[in-house]
C-alpha cells in the first residue's frame, strides 16, 4: 500500500504532518478527514515514489542516521512498544529526510504482511547483509531488541575507529594539500617574475636554478599533462584491480606498506572478530556469518581464506585449524578461536580478540598519525627550501661580482693600495 506525506491543519488550526497510508491520493485525504483534520498538501512517500529515489538515499543517507535509528527502534522496542508504532514514532522525528523515506518505505511493506527482516531485504541497496541477517536471525529467536541494541553497539564501534583514522589523517592531509597548493602559487606566479631577470644577466646560473626554471615553464605550458596523466593513471589502476590478478596484487600491496599496511591488517583483524561474534551473538548460523563477514572485507587475498576455511567448515572441520594456513591470521587469534570452539564460546573469545584489536590499532593509528606529520612538515620544508634556495644563489653570485668589480675600480693605477 502507498505511503504518502501530508501537511493538514487540526481542529485548532494547527499545521501537522506526517505520513497516512492509502491505496490513493483521495482515500488519503478521506482518511485523514475522518480524523479531523483538513490536509492542506499531499505527496507520495520519498520511499515509494521510484525505484531510482533509492540510489539519492544511498549517497545521502549517512550511517550515523542509520545507527541511531537502530538505537532509538532497539530502545522502544525494548520498552514494549509494537513495530509498527515504534517505526511510525521514528517517523515522526524524520519525516522529510531521507532516513524517513526509508522509514516509510520499511513501514509499507510490514502494513502489506513482510517481516521486518524481509522489508529491509526490499532496501538491499542501502542496508548492508549484515544488518539484514541479524534481524532476521532476531526474529527467529525472539530478541529482536537486544539483536538491535548488540547491532548499534558493532556499528557505533565501527563509525569511532573509522573516524578516529579518518581524523588522523585529516591534518597529514591538509598539509600535503596546502603545501603543493604553495609550491604551485610558487612555480607559476613568482618564479616567472624572476627568471626574466636571471636570463638578462650574463652569468652561468646554479644547476638548482636551472631545474627550477625549467620545471615553472614546463608547469605554465603543460599544466595540464600532469593532471591528465594523474587520471589516466588512476583510471588504469582502477581497471587493472577490478578483479583478478590486478586485484590480488592490490590488496597485497596495501597490507604489505610500510606503516600504514600493519594499521590496514589490524583494523581487517579487529572487524572480522568483532563481525563475526555480533553475527553468532545474534544467532546467525557459523558458514552463513562468514560469507557475510568473506564480503564485508572487501579484500580478495583473505576471501580465498575464508572460502577454504568455509569449505572445512562445511567437511566438519574447525574454523582455528581452516585459518591455520594463513598467514594473514596470526597465531594468536586463530588460538582464541580454538579456544572458543574447545569451550563452545566462539562468539566470546571472537569478541575479546576485535577488542584487542581495536586497540592494537588505534595504537597504529596514533604512532602513524605522529610519524606523518613531521615528515610532512619536512617534505614541505625541503621543497619550499629548494625553491628560495635556487633563486637566491644566482642573486649571491651577481652580488659577488659586483662587489669585486667595484672594489677593483676603486683603486687608480699606480696609487698605492
Amino acid at each position: 500500500m502507498p505511503v504518502y506525506d501530508y501537511v493538514a491543519l487540526d481542529p485548532r488550526g494547527r499545521r501537522v504532518t506526517g505520513t497516512v497510508d492509502a491505496p490513493s491520493t483521495a482515500q488519503a485525504r478521506a482518511r485523514l478527514r475522518s480524523q479531523g483534520t483538513y490536509a492542506v498538501s499531499i505527496d507520495e512517500s520519498a520511499g515509494q515514489a521510484h525505484p531510482r529515489s533509492q540510489g539519492l538515499w544511498r549517497r545521502r543517507l549517512a550511517p550515523r542516521e542509520l545507527t541511531a535509528m537502530t538505537r532509538q527502534l532497539a530502545t522502544l522496542l525494548g520498552a514494549g512498544v509494537p513495530l509498527v508504532e515504534a517505526l511510525d514514532a521514528l517517523l515522526q522525528q524524520n519525516p522529510g529526510r531521507a532516513l524517513g523515506g526509508l522509514i516509510a518505505a520499511i513501514r509499507a511493506e510490514i502494513n502489506q504482511g513482510a517481516t521486518f527482516s524481509g522489508a529491509l531485504a526490499t532496501q538491499g541497496e542501502l542496508l548492508p547483509p549484515l544488518y539484514i541477517n541479524m534481524v532476521r536471525a532476531g526474529e527467529a529467536s525472539g530478541n529482536l531488541d537486544l539483536v538491535l541494541q548488540r547491532l548499534a553497539l558493532f556499528r557505533e564501534r565501527q563509525e569511532e575507529l573509522q573516524g578516529r583514522f579518518r581524523a588522523a589523517l585529516a591534518y597529514p592531509l591538509f598539509m600535503a594539500v596546502f603545501g603543493t597548493a604553495v609550491l604551485v602559487f610558487l612555480l607559476l606566479f613568482v618564479v616567472p617574475g624572476i627568471s626574466d631577470i636571471f636570463r638578462e644577466s650574463a652569468t652561468v646560473l646554479p644547476l638548482p636554478t636551472r631545474l627550477l626554471l625549467a620545471g615553472s615553464e614546463f608547469l605554465r605550458h603543460w599544466w595540464w599533462a600532469p593532471l591528465l596523466l594523474l587520471a589516466g593513471s588512476v583510471w588504469a589502476w582502477r581497471r587493472f584491480t577490478a578483479q583478478g590478478a590486478g586485484r590480488r596484487l592490490r590488496d597485497a600491496l596495501l597490507l604489505r606498506l610500510p606503516v600504514i599496511g600493519p594499521l590496514l591488517h589490524k583494523m581487517m583483524l579487529a572487524r572480522f572478530a568483532t563481525t563475526l561474534a555480533s553475527l553468532l551473538h545474534s544467532g546467525v548460523g557459523l558458514l552463513p556469518a562468514l560469507a557475510i563477514v568473506r564480503a564485508l572485507l572487501d579484500n580478495a587475498l583473505v576471501a580465498e581464506v575464508l572460502d577454504r576455511a568455509m569449505a572445512r567448515v562445511t567437511e566438519g572441520g574447525g574454523v582455528a585449524v581452516a585459518l591455520a594456513d594463513s598467514s594473514w591470521f596470526p597465531p594468536a587469534l586463530r588460538q582464541m578461536i580454538a579456544v572458543g570452539e574447545r569451550s563452545g564460546n566462539l562468539e566470546g573469545m571472537l569478541e575479546k580478540s576485535g577488542l584487542f584489536y581495536e586497540r592494537e590499532a588505534e595504537t597504529a593509528l596514533t604512532a602513524l598519525a605522529a610519524l606523518l606529520e613531521p615528515s610532512l612538515i619536512a617534505i614541505m620544508g625541503l621543497a619550499v627550501g629548494f625553491v628560495v634556495l635556487s633563486i637566491l644563489l644566482p642573486i649571491f653570485e651577481m652580488n659577488q661580482m659586483l662587489g669585486g668589480t667595484g672594489l677593483a675600480g676603486t683603486f687608480a693605477p699606480g696609487m698605492p693600495a
